[in-house]
């Protein structure tokens, strides 16, 4: 919806204009005079004018011309009693974006309104470059960890909703991932996804970050800003690290959600919008309501779908998969052209490492070793020392990530390796993979409880989870 300004010298029309707009969901400000328009134009936060060409002192002419003369990019529809070719031609050399004729048509006006909001939500959308380039967007992918099938089905299932929703789990697991690809199966997806992160922001400037400000409503404040809830109007926003919001803002964040209306500091006029809330943190927001640092009704409010994502260290199963898509991804980027490949010890090592960092510090590692790849192979020389000096996950599971050892050994762990392979090519199916293998089912069911055995699980197998040998 729009802020639109009627500027006419007759009461009766700004009446009439004010509550057609309204009523259609626009929110509408008046003006009796030239003078009292351009003072209201000057705060920078009025998306259409509704301007009379005809008025004393100031003529609808001459107040667009001061306003484009002072910077001011409104929307400009001039009307007047009297149709003149000629006046509508000095209207648009003026500034104007149409011209109407009085009475003004209800049906007509309104449709003009729609096509404004269009140009405008486009212009903005283009500025902002929404599709990342070189395959950054993240794809489709299929796990074979039950914990990230199951999100994949939790995801599914809260997409299509306007749900509020809470994703947490430790830096670098993919919240970001999770909230895009839940507003790209939306309903709002052909709308904005506005990803802010709520730490990086100084706290004295984040009610203006959120809600918009007017020209001069501060010291520093040259020109108008829509604020990121305006931003994201019909489409998604996303609040990084909400955890690190100071009280203050919690309060004014939960009464948006409850009311829909936003006020720009500075602005006597609340905005209706209509935005979707996705939350993230690392942090244990119960604990944090507990001790008084985070409001239990605003948590109760951004949690009402919760989605937990596990650490990378827990879901090994799908660290070959993960690999090879980043490195094709990351293969499309300048100077990165040459389809690159990892040696068997290296995927050995990345199966074996605990990754603090998880989904982050992987896809860090393997940017570094692209780059320093010889012939477009990923070799042990390639890898961060930190890596290649740890022997075990600081959690104990999987194999010992280096080649030392008695040749049963590295036996071993290249057959563990292999096998993690193949559950992962036939989905996490035991039976196919052990077809593809050339080995008995019962075979393979005894190499895997060895491996359990040893510490080094291979995660839950079956087409749905559960597999029984006959």
């Amino acid at each position: 919806m729009l802020n639109v300004l009627v500027i006419d010298d007759e009461p009766a029309i700004r009446q009439v204009l004010s509550a057609v707009l309204t009523k259609a969901g626009h929110s509408v400000e008046q003006a009796a005079n030239g003078m009292l328009g351009l003072e209201r134009l000057a705060k920078g936060d009025v998306d259409v004018a509704l301007c009379d060409i005809s008025m004393p002192v100031m003529s609808g002419i001459d107040i667009i011309k001061q306003a484009r003369s002072n910077g001011i990019d409104t929307s400009f529809i001039m009307i007047t009693a009297y149709a003149s070719v000629d006046t509508a031609i000095e209207a648009m050399k003026a500034g104007a974006l149409d011209f109407m004729i009085k009475p003004l048509r209800n049906d007509e006006l309104l449709h003009r309104l729609a096509q404004i909001a269009d140009l405008r939500k486009l212009r903005d959308e283009n500025s902002r470059l929404r599709s990342i380039v070189w395959g950054r967007e993240e794809q489709a992918y299929r796990f074979i960890c039950p914990a990230m099938q199951a999100i994949d089905r939790l995801i599914s299932k809260v997409a299509p909703t306007d749900s509020t929703v809470l994703i947490t789990g430790e830096s670098g697991t993919g919240k970001g991932v999770v909230a895009r690809t839940i507003h790209r199966q939306s309903r709002r997806a052909a709308g904005t996804f506005v990803n802010v992160n709520c730490g990086a922001i100084p706290e004295n400037l984040l009610e203006s970050e959120f809600f918009g400000h007017t020209k001069g409503a501060f010291t520093g404040a040259d020109k108008a800003r829509k604020g990121l809830f305006l931003e994201a109007d019909k489409g998604t926003l996303f609040l990084d690290e909400i955890g690190e919001l100071p009280l203050s803002l919690q309060t004014k964040l939960l009464h948006v959600i409850d009311d829909k209306h936003v006020r720009p500091v500075g602005s006597e006029q609340a905005r209706r919008v209509d935005v979707r809330i996705i939350a993230a943190t690392n942090r244990n927001l119960t604990n944090m309501v507990a001790e008084g640092r985070f409001r239990e009704d605003l948590y109760f409010r951004i949690s009402v779908f919760h989605i937990d994502l596990p650490p990378l260290r827990e879901r090994r199963e799908d660290i070959p998969g993960l690999i090879q898509r980043l490195l094709a991804r990351n293969s499309r980027q300048p100077g990165m052209e040459q389809k690159i490949t990892i040696d068997p010890e290296v995927e050995e090592i990345f199966l074996g490492y605990g990754w603090p960092g998880n989904m982050r510090e992987l896809e860090n590692v393997l940017d570094r070793a692209m780059i320093l790849a010889d012939d477009g192979r990923i070799t042990l020389a390639d890898l961060p020392p930190g890596i290649t000096k740890t022997s075990r996950p600081a959690d104990g599971k999987g194999p010992p990530s280096n080649t030392a050892g008695s040749l049963r050994e590295q036996l071993r762990r290249m057959e563990w390796r292999i096998i993690l392979r193949s559950l992962e090519e036939a989905g996490g199916n035991r039976k196919a993979a052990a077809e593809k293998l050339d080995v008995g089912l019962s075979s393979l069911y005894r190499k895997l409880e060895e491996f359990e055995q040893l510490g080094w699980p291979l995660g839950q197998g079956g087409e749905n989870g559960q597999d029984h040998v006959p």
